[in-house]
């Protein structure tokens, strides 16, 4: 018997594709958008789990009519040409060739391309003068989108295409240089010469991702349950008097709260009634996930609270046998005060070895305040099961200690960070220019925590970076981004961020940059106006550092301090009051001390 989600979720695809279908009987199912929708409803609604589980790129085709197969195999890109032309297609000779084209009557050919290293075979089919209509890429998001070129039947004549669709493609000259895509910097290397100088439309490299449906449908290792889970702690308001919990519930539990009370009023000889609040429940679906497409993320911000005072707290359903174990939180001081907190890199990949190494932080550093990681926490920022696993491995410490989450290029998945926003309750105190919550700042004791998104026009943000930088009396200046001002990682230069934020980190003296991105640690001399200087009294410090198990090769740099590969680590920064002080340390998987410095005002 199917699980009762599975038959929630068959239910409401039944009714989203009894919706599409009605539309379509009245308009005709003439967009790619709307076809694939269609067709994932529709087989929510008619296949078991297992068979979703089991769709591929060969086997997909069968369980698509012939109306969803001609809009897939002829919808996605569309022009007209003004005389009888043969058309081809190049697709990359390592993956699947789209499922049309053989049944269309498009023949194998000889003929191939290079772009930059990677070979794409020819296809190609005679045309009439008119319009032109060529399918999805493929059914799947992964691969490279095939290149079009189009050849006149007639020796010596030309070809006009116009109403090129969609807008973004480009019509170009087939020839060794030039661009196949719009959107990247891939170029054709080799070309047959009886198609140079023929007419070659520029594609979107992100159109092959507009037909996936083969491998959307997936499980999740660790799905929810009516016991409380993924609690973990974040700040979207003042740190001193004011604390977010967030968690996650199978979809039946319908409400969610917290119980918490003054550690001291909790355990005294005449232990006070915890405060009991509800939580803002909000429902979470991603039905791609087989075996758990339903969840309940429930979230709460007590406030206002005492500074530097520790809570204990619990969450969940509100009856008596629904509570999450008695675990503990503590305010940020409301005074200076020395603490020490943990920043890591990329954990992103290899996540059960990396919750080796934050479990390893904790268990060495439980004076931590909190965490900061800075970008990549996950590889699949818009897959629910990569978040799931992530949760999982941190478990037991988020619950205890505050994640200051960055958001990298990897949480943007497929262009909008929409899982990290949903997951995350944070500060909204950004630029105004960008998104709430995706780039935001606050103080601990004296040090301000400035966290941008690198993601976004570096521009936009200057000018809010300045007002906090410049409107901060604190001792200690931090800003944290994903990608890095200084790479560590050959081949990359962020020159824009760098141009945007490097002099307002010299004109108010941040002491430390910390980052990601690369996969190998990188610290620098003290830099500052783009120059070694001689301390960090008078420069700033640019950190890289990864978490995880994917690493880079490293470049040799002049402002390389110290460099590591295939190594992951985790920084502890000591801030400490007596002297004005800052002990900077990085630890490995195993505890050895693999850098550290110290920071004297």
């Amino acid at each position: 018997m199917k699980h009762w989600y599975i038959q929630v979720c068959c239910i409401v695809g039944l009714v989203i594709s009894s919706c599409l279908f009605a539309h379509a009987h009245v308009a005709g199912i003439e967009s790619v958008h709307d076809t694939v929708a269609h067709v994932k409803a529709r087989l929510l609604a008619e296949l078991s789990p297992e068979q979703l589980l089991a769709l591929n790129e060969e086997t997909l085709p069968v369980h698509l009519s012939a109306e969803e197969q001609q809009v897939l195999g002829e919808g996605h890109l569309h022009f007209h040409i003004d005389t009888p032309a043969v058309v081809y297609v190049f697709c990359r000779d390592s993956q699947p060739a789209p499922f049309w084209l053989a049944a269309r009557g498009f023949e194998p050919m000889e003929e191939a391309i290079t772009i930059s290293d990677k070979s794409f075979k020819a296809w190609n089919k005679p045309f009439d003068a008119g319009p032109v209509g060529l399918g999805v890429n493929s059914l799947h998001r992964e691969g490279d989108h095939y290149v079009v070129a189009v050849v006149p039947q007639q020796a010596g004549a030309k070809v006009a295409i116009t109403d090129l669709y969609p807008g973004q493609g480009r019509v170009s000259v087939l020839e060794p240089g030039a661009l196949p895509y719009v959107d990247d910097d891939d170029t054709i290397t080799v070309c047959p010469e009886v198609l140079r100088q023929q007419a070659l439309i520029q594609v979107s490299a992100r159109w092959r991702k507009y037909g996936t449906i083969s491998g959307l449908f997936t499980q999740t290792r660790f799905p929810s349950s009516a016991k409380p889970d993924q609690i973990v702690l974040t700040w979207s308001a003042d740190p001193q008097t004011s604390q977010t919990i967030q968690w996650r519930t199978r979809v039946a539990v319908e409400r969610g709260y917290v119980k918490f009370a003054k550690k001291l009023d909790f355990y005294s000889f005449s232990p006070k009634k915890p405060y009991i609040i509800p939580a803002q429940t909000e429902k979470l679906e991603t039905v791609s996930i087989v075996n758990d497409p339903l969840c309940h993320r429930h979230t709460v911000t007590i406030e206002p609270l005492e500074p530097n005072t520790t809570y204990v707290y619990s969450v969940g359903d509100g009856s008596e046998e629904g509570w999450s174990e008695l675990t503990e939180f503590t305010t940020a001081p409301s005074r200076v005060e020395p603490f020490s907190f943990i920043y890591m890199g990329d954990a992103q990949n290899g996540l059960d070895r990396w919750g080796t190494l934050i479990h390893n932080a904790y268990r060495e550093r439980p004076d931590a305040a909190f965490y900061i990681l800075a970008g990549d926490l996950v590889n699949r920022g818009n897959e629910r099961w990569d978040w799931d696993d992530f949760f999982y491995n941190a478990q037991g410490i988020f619950d205890r200690r505050p994640l200051v989450p960055v958001l990298g290029n990897h949480e943007c998945q497929d262009g909008h960070p929409t899982l990290y926003l949903q997951l995350f309750h944070l500060l909204t105190n950004g630029p105004s220019q960008i998104e709430a919550e995706r780039a935001y700042a606050f103080h601990y004791s004296n040090a301000l925590f400035v966290v941008m998104d690198s993601n976004q026009p570096p521009e936009d943000q200057a000018a809010w970076l300045e007002e906090q930088l410049a409107g901060s009396e604190a001792t200690w200046k931090f800003v944290v981004h994903h990608h890095p001002i200084y790479s560590s990682a050959p081949n990359r230069d962020n020159v824009e961020m760098r141009d945007a934020w490097l002099p307002l980190y010299d004109k108010y003296h941040v002491d430390m940059v910390l980052q990601g991105h690369d996969h190998a640690y990188l610290r620098t001399y003290p830099m500052k106006n783009n120059q070694i200087v001689d301390s960090a009294k008078e420069g700033t410090i640019y950190v890289v550092s990864v978490s995880g198990t994917k690493m880079y090769k490293q470049a040799d740099r002049e402002y390389t301090a110290l460099g590591m590969t295939n190594v992951a680590t985790y920084q502890v920064l000591d801030i400490q009051i007596s002297g004005d002080r800052l002990v900077y340390r990085s630890y490995d998987i195993d505890g050895d001390l693999r850098d550290e410095i110290v920071i004297e005002k």
